[in-house]
């Protein structure tokens, strides 16, 4: 999705000639849509993150998508600062945004609700270690409903990633799922909650199950984080069902030090890894992919 269509189909025909994957882990999850969500300062982005250098792994072109406002994504996949601190997600990109929508007139103008947005993909992406990564921020809040120029824009670039079909996409989204829209949400073949071991975190994701089953997301399942010991996992154990469970990641220091010295997880954390590579290969099951 991030450059140019016809290289692509080039890219699949000879694909399984230079992977050292066989077909039992490139093809499985070909086309994947995910969203990762869950109350903030759980670990969502590390997993999504985590998740964009596994499936890389197995051959899959993957896009790592940021739709949360804080914004983390990017560093988590190891993408320098000096490459990522000029980008400006696409969500204010109200220029842009009036641009393609011809809403030059300010608010309450007539604007195209079908803007072209096929070529934006490979303008704003960064490549970094083979994972495409994409900023697309999130609208003012009270923004999410209207019928702006942004909105529509965000909303139709949304559709249009999500409609890619060899691509995997790995939605990075704050826990308010709400305005992921009802299109937009049926295009996501699964929704996955990140919880850590306490209550709230749990009642959060009691809430994210909620809003998805009203947005028509079809499979929700529940991954624990932080997970110290035994106790944590039979919290988190006791609170979803088996069949929403996918597993744990267990709370990881080197995932910390990762944090503090603004490194990508993946390229320290070789258990957490290990355990995204399980919790891949089960989702993967459960969705029959």
């Amino acid at each position: 999705m991030c450059d140019n269509h016809d290289h692509h189909q080039h890219d699949h025909d000879g694909e399984h000639h230079h992977h050292h994957h066989d077909h039992r882990h490139s093809d499985p999850c070909r086309g994947l849509k995910l969203a990762i969500t869950g109350k903030g300062g759980v670990g969502k982005t590390t997993l999504a993150s985590l998740l964009a250098r596994v499936f890389t792994e197995d051959g899959n072109r993957v896009l790592a998508v940021d739709a949360d406002p804080d914004a983390n994504l990017a560093a988590s996949l190891g993408i320098p600062p000096e490459r990522s601190l000029g980008l400006l997600p696409i969500a204010r990109m109200k220029e842009l945004a009036e641009e393609r929508t011809g809403a030059s007139g300010g608010y309450g103008t007539l604007f195209k609700l079908n803007p072209k947005v096929a070529d934006l993909p490979a303008k704003f992406c960064l490549e970094h270690d083979g994972v495409r990564f994409l900023w697309m921020g999130t609208l003012e809040k009270g923004g999410s409903g209207c019928a702006c120029p942004e909105s529509t824009l965000v909303k139709r670039l949304m559709g249009q990633l999500l409609l890619e079909k060899d691509e995997v996409v790995i939605l990075d989204m704050e826990a308010g799922i709400e305005h992921l829209g009802r299109r937009t949400a049926e295009s996501v073949h699964a929704l996955v909650v990140v919880v850590e071991p306490g209550q709230r975190s749990i009642q959060t994701a009691y809430q994210i199950m909620e809003l998805a089953a009203d947005l028509g997301i079809a499979q929700v399942f529940v991954v624990g984080s932080k997970v110290r010991d035994a106790g944590d996992r039979r919290l988190i154990e006791d609170a979803f069902s088996e069949g929403r469970l996918l597993g744990h990641l267990s709370f990881s220091e080197e995932i910390r030090r990762a944090d503090r010295e603004n490194l990508a997880p993946g390229s320290t954390a070789a258990t957490s890894l290990d355990e995204v590579r399980l919790l891949k290969d089960r989702l993967a099951e459960r969705l029959g992919h």
